[in-house]
């Protein structure tokens, strides 16, 4: 297939460094850096994320959602203090 693409000066250099390491022409070069960056994608590895002990906690977590309505109404009460 036949197609026309804008390449930043950047990937034109690393394309031609390719073609001189491996004696590729510039066809083949593009070729198997698409292949190869596709191809990568799908072996992504997992986003991990590190756990910490934050301790025991400070406030009773079984009301916890009574608290969050409560800090919630006391914002809405002072934003609608502040349109006055």
């Amino acid at each position: 297939m036949r197609t026309t693409v804008s390449l930043d000066p950047d990937v034109d250099a690393a394309l031609r460094r390719l073609m001189r390491e491996r004696g590729l022409s510039f066809k083949q070069a593009v070729n198997e850096a698409i292949r190869s960056s596709l191809a990568g994608s799908s072996r992504r590895r997992a986003f991990r994320t590190e756990t910490h002990d934050l301790g025991p906690p400070t406030l009773p977590l079984d009301k916890a959602m009574r608290l969050a309505a409560e800090l919630e109404d006391e914002e809405i009460v002072r934003k609608l203090a502040l349109r006055k």
